[in-house]
């Protein structure tokens, strides 16, 4: 026998040649003002209708920090100042899976401007007492983390 025998490894075997499943690297910044997170509502990707903060994919080369620096600039125009690790999350939803990474982030004064309007609606303050609702999964387990100092959501 050479390895377990399981529906799901002979359902992997059958995928053709050219498609490889491997989860997606994610990164995202939490950014507070005044107890207040910025959030805006998702549009046109996975999670759409949902509210997150700015993030995404990281890209070939980058560091971690690198390219969650990028997402927050792309998206919002604000420059990010330091960063400090928040956590990371296990997730499969979606109908996708990531290796997620969030970070607390502090930025330059100045306030977020809507720079990729197919990908977010607007960009607004929340206090963590009233967030809206939904929530995006990868910011939600994030907040669970910042309130309760988890550093990892399988």
């Amino acid at each position: 026998m050479s390895g377990p025998s399981t529906a799901r490894n002979r359902d992997i075997r059958n995928i053709p040649n050219e498609v490889t499943l491997v989860p997606l690297v994610g990164v995202g910044a939490m950014i507070l003002k005044e107890g207040k997170v910025l959030l805006g509502r998702r549009r046109g990707s996975h999670g759409s209708e949902s509210f997150g903060w700015p993030g995404g994919h990281l890209k070939f080369g980058e560091t971690l920090e690198q390219g969650v620096t990028r997402e927050v600039f792309e998206e919002t125009g604000l420059v990010v100042t330091s960063l400090k690790f928040l956590c990371i999350s296990n997730i499969i939803d979606y109908g996708k899976h990531y290796l997620d990474i969030q970070f607390l982030a502090e930025v330059e004064p100045g306030q977020p401007k809507v720079l990729e309007p197919d990908r977010v609606e607007s960009w607004d303050w929340y206090s963590l007492n009233d967030l809206p609702s939904p929530l995006f999964k990868p910011n939600e387990l994030a907040i669970r983390s910042y309130l309760t100092g988890q550093l990892y959501n399988p």
